[in-house]
């Protein structure tokens, strides 16, 4: 039996309708979201899950790692006591705050500095180490195959709206494998040519085809994606050797590259220090435009697999609540006490969770795999009729 939720404030949609017409819809209604002059997407690890590890498998890998380290290092990490067993934030924070401290001491003692920083290394490694797959390695292929729908289905829009925005919190490179394997354009902030270097510029440009070969007459190539990847990316390292780029951040490409540049990486691991390394650069210019997007007209910002534990992202989405009175919000998660977004009684946000049943299985609608399979629409399809359409009437001019 279908039991799926799809709330606008404080009122069931879906009150009075029989279950089968449930997942048709929240489709419909996200048709019309469609239809908006700004689409964006908010993604958040969720959506890589079953390639990249959830919190609890990776503190798993965490554990076995440090196992391998000497027994004065393992004991530090023992004695560190957390409210939730696998909570990276308070782990590394406390880490971090112990190494400041010791570092900070007139008469330190090295010993145990040396064993605090080889403890945070061991975790940010793993960390990295299981971002950085083979995105083409079954069962990792099975995500990427989710991914590839999903822009498929959103990456062609008419001409005159605006191209659909992703925003993440994930470092991995699905997106980018999705886009380049469906052969969709993207503006993810770097431009050159055989080296890459970050430019947040790019955000402001747009690919045009010309549509007039006698006279400069263009318009907006329809598919194309922008990305902002908030929290960096396993493929972006520091590099100051191109004394021409304002930005010292340069985007590799090959997995042997990211695994050469691993200490030199871009991102912002699990810690309450997040949103302070997030006021450095690259991050400054990527949530100014995560900023300024949401603070555009009619726009709706769809949220998929984000948990909600960055406080700096959570600020950006209520600022805009309180200034944009034309933006919605379509949560795909249960609502939580520990969620203020979700417990807000606001008619412009939406929030979607359930199961339904798949051939006798439960399923959970608010997955990705489902969101993008039952819910969200074809553009392309949509499209089609029209072009259709708009060629039946002008053969009809033409006669």
């Amino acid at each position: 039996m279908s039991k799926i939720n799809f709330i606008q404030g404080k009122t069931n949609l879906l009150n009075d309708l029989e279950d089968s017409k449930n997942i048709e819809t929240i489709s419909n209604r996200i048709a019309e979201f469609f239809k908006l002059k700004n689409v964006y997407f908010l993604f958040g690890s969720g959506t890589s899950n079953g390639a990249i590890p959830v919190m609890k498998d990776l503190f798993k890998k965490v554990r076995e790692n440090v196992s391998k380290l000497d027994q004065k290092t393992i004991d530090l990490f023992n004695n560190i006591r957390l409210k939730d067993e696998n909570d990276f934030e308070e782990l590394l924070g406390i880490l971090y705050s112990q190494r400041i401290f010791l570092q900070n001491q007139v008469n330190t003692d090295e010993e145990i500095l040396n064993r605090c920083s080889k403890l945070i290394s061991s975790i940010e490694k793993t960390i990295f180490t299981e971002i950085n797959i083979k995105i083409n390695d079954a069962p990792n292929n099975d995500i990427l195959e989710i991914y590839k729908r999903f822009y498929q289905k959103v990456s062609l829009r008419n001409k005159d709206l605006s191209r659909v925005n992703i925003f993440t919190t994930n470092n991995d490179l699905f997106t980018e494998t999705a886009l380049d394997s469906i052969n969709v354009n993207y503006i993810n902030g770097f431009t050159g040519g055989l080296n890459k270097y970050f430019n947040p510029a790019l955000f402001n440009y747009s690919f045009s085809k010309r549509m007039d070969t006698s006279i400069d007459k263009y318009e907006p190539v329809e598919n194309m994606i922008y990305l902002y990847k908030l929290h960096g990316s396993i493929n972006w390292i520091e590099d100051d050797t191109n004394n021409n780029s304002f930005f010292n951040i340069k985007e590799v490409v090959s997995n042997l590259e990211i695994q050469h540049h691993e200490t030199s990486n871009i991102l912002i691991y699990p810690t309450p220090a997040k949103q302070d390394k997030s006021l450095g650069s690259p991050y400054t210019e990527l949530f100014r435009e995560f900023q300024k997007k949401l603070l555009e007209q009619h726009s709706v910002l769809f949220i998929i697999g984000y948990g909600f534990n960055d406080a700096h992202v959570n600020n950006i989405i209520h600022q805009a609540l309180a200034t944009n009175s034309s933006i919605n919000i379509v949560i795909f998660k249960e609502p939580s006490k520990n969620i203020k977004l979700t417990e807000i009684e606001d008619s412009r946000i939406f929030k979607i969770w359930g199961e339904f049943d798949n051939n006798g299985s439960p399923e959970k609608i608010h997955y990705f795999r489902n969101i993008v399979d039952k819910l969200i629409p074809d553009i392309n399809q949509y499209k089609s009729g029209n072009d259709i359409l708009l060629k039946f009437i002008e053969s009809i001019k033409t006669e």
